[in-house]
């Protein structure tokens, strides 16, 4: 093949495998596709050559030095497959190493944490003798990217353990692109006792929320509520934690279905047992429309005659009711100790069966704070005595509405 002066050199592919293979150590045959490379993406369309790297082919065809001038210096301008190939392994290599070290810069995010999923601030007040646990959740930094746009839609959900229940679930507004949210959102547990804060433990989830598909978990925390002082506010700024198993052996019966505030007084003028039905907290929606509409029942156990029981009027479309009715119970004092009063909060249903929503009894069978309840009912005749209770859906004896 002749060549005019001053053309750059042109060379077919079969010939270029040919000088890569002949003379010297055998190399790999080129595949078709070592010539159509993929870029990685991200890549800019003009890859940068790495100068100083001919190929064996620009030293053969040089023919003098001044040739060999213009020509490295046009060729420099188009880089040869293997210039090209070097240079893609490179830059994807390059690339790689960039995804790894980047963090999404977004609002400020310059998180120093040892957590990928953020850190959230909040701070825990335990008020005894209002029996309430003030939560207030301030703010998270550094969140975990969980959306296409490299941001989330965070929101805190709280749960108390062992028991977790929708009942007992608490949640935070949804605050949307961000992944340095402040909330400052205080949410209150009532009907706390004293027996909860040495067995419960708060767990405090950081989730994503979601329009069209489930909404993700992002990142927990969990604190033992014995850690709390009473009347004391305990500040946190605790790392997020990947989500924790729930003790799956936990006895479903006792799980949470609200909370209920009795109160108990022996009249011993009218020897008779008082009991208040006052409000209740925190119940678990039985309704499609997120609410229920509860009354209580009350029976005193045993009853021979069918005659104990009393019945509230029904709070319409609400987890939060408050009674404020009492029933009296006509006993001697004598014959408490071989009784049990036993409390259930129903759903009101027009046209089917009432849903069951939660129970408790109170007696000398009880334990913890019922039993507690019962016994300072019988020291303390004509004081009432106020209390709140758990409400579990078990149901107690074998009721029926």
């Amino acid at each position: 093949m002749t060549q005019r002066k001053g053309e750059k050199p042109t060379i077919s592919i079969q010939e270029h495998m040919a000088i890569d293979v002949s003379p010297g150590p055998i190399q790999p045959i080129k595949q078709i596709s070592d010539y159509f490379p993929r870029y990685p993406r991200g890549l800019p369309p003009a890859v940068p050559h790495q100068v100083g790297q001919a190929g064996p082919l620009r030293s053969a065809l040089s023919t003098s030095s001044a040739t060999t001038s213009a020509t490295a210096v046009a060729e420099s301008d188009r880089p040869n497959e293997d210039s090209l190939d070097r240079a893609c392994a490179g830059a994807s290599a390059s690339l790689q190493t960039t995804k790894r070290d980047e963090e999404p810069d977004v609002e400020g995010y310059d998180s120093d944490d040892s957590t990928t999923l953020g850190t959230l601030e909040f701070s825990l007040l335990y008020d005894q003798e209002n029996n309430a646990l003030h939560c207030t959740i301030n703010k998270a930094k550094g969140l975990k990217p969980m959306d296409h746009n490299g941001l989330s839609d965070p929101y805190v959900k709280l749960h108390l353990l062992p028991g977790a229940s929708k009942a007992n679930k608490l949640r935070t507004k949804t605050l949307r692109n961000t992944l340095n949210p402040v909330w400052s959102e205080t949410l209150t547990y009532y009907g706390i006792t004293d027996e909860d804060m040495v067995r419960k433990t708060l767990r405090i989830s950081v989730c994503d929320e979601d329009k069209f598909r489930h909404n993700e978990f992002i990142g927990e925390t969990r604190i033992p509520l014995k850690k709390l002082k009473p009347n004391q506010i305990k500040n946190f700024n605790n790392c997020l934690e990947k989500q924790l198993p729930v003790n799956k052996t936990e006895d479903k019966s006792l799980e949470e279905r609200g909370r209920i505030m009795i109160s108990l007084k022996y009249n011993t003028q009218k020897s008779c047992l008082v009991v208040g039905i006052i409000r209740c907290a925190h119940l678990a929606a039985m309704d499609a429309n997120g609410f229920s509409d509860p009354y209580v029942k009350t029976y005193l156990k045993p009853d021979e005659n069918k005659k104990s029981k009393h019945k509230t009027a029904v709070k319409k479309k609400t987890l939060n009711p408050e009674f404020n009715e009492e029933f009296c119970y006509d006993i001697k004092y004598a014959d408490l100790t071989k009784k049990t009063l036993e409390v259930t909060v129903w759903d009101y249903d027009i046209g089917k069966s009432n849903d069951f929503i939660g129970g408790v009894s109170l007696g000398i069978n009880a334990n913890g704070e019922r039993l507690r309840h019962w016994f300072d009912c019988l020291k303390n005749k004509d004081k009432k005595i106020e209390r709140w209770h758990t409400l579990t859906n078990e149901l107690p004896g074998s009721l029926n509405d």
